[in-house]
Order: C-alpha cells, then sequence, then structure tokens
C-alpha cells in the first residue's frame, strides 16, 4: 500500500509556477532544523578532529626536531673544520708538541665552561 502511496505522490502534476520559470527544479521547503545533530554526533566529531590535531601536531614537531638536529649537525662540521683549520695555521708557525699541548689545554677549558 505504501509503494502506490508513492508512487501517486511522484505522477501528481505540479502545475505553472507562479514566478514564470518553470526550467528550475522545483525545490524543497526551507527547514532550519533538519540539519542539527545530536549531542554524540558532535562529540564524536569533536574527538575525531581532536585525535587528528593531536597527531598532525605531533608529525610536525617530530619533524621540527629532525630539522634541528641536522642544523646542529652541520653547525657542529663546521665549527670542528674551522678548529682543525686553526691548529693546522698554528702547527705551520709552531712547534707540533706545542700545538698539541694547547689543544689539551683549550680542551680543559671548554669542560670546565660548559
Amino acid at each position: 500500500m505504501s509503494s502506490t502511496v508513492a508512487s501517486e505522490k511522484k505522477q501528481e502534476p505540479q502545475g505553472l509556477r507562479k514566478n514564470g520559470k518553470q526550467w528550475h527544479s522545483p525545490r524543497k521547503a526551507f527547514r532550519p532544523g533538519s540539519g542539527l545533530t545530536s549531542y554524540e554526533k558532535r562529540t564524536k566529531v569533536r574527538m575525531a578532529t581532536a585525535a587528528t590535531k593531536a597527531r598532525e601536531n605531533e608529525m610536525k614537531e617530530e619533524k621540527e626536531t629532525e630539522r634541528k638536529q641536522r642544523v646542529q649537525a652541520i653547525k657542529d662540521k663546521r665549527a670542528a673544520k674551522e678548529e682543525k683549520e686553526r691548529y693546522e695555521k698554528m702547527a705551520e708557525k709552531m712547534h707540533k708538541k706545542r700545538v698539541e699541548r694547547l689543544k689539551r689545554k683549550e680542551k680543559r677549558n671548554k669542560l670546565l665552561n660548559s
């Protein structure tokens, strides 16, 4: 019986539109309450978005720490290279043993200062 009622509704002619724009498809009535969702559904959506945001933040932090580690490694390499060049320059002017003594002394000072 319900199938016969539904088919009857579809077959009813709508008649002419009052504004004369018959080529437009017929609209449904505006129902502002139809789009409202239940509280449980909203909380589930909020939880899901919060979880994805937390994961995104975690991934961003991991990426940033990796980038900082790469930058720090580059800085350390540059510093070691500069120090090595400095000692080589000193070795040209001074005796080898004296340069080694200075290296040890500077290493001790670095450890004390840090």
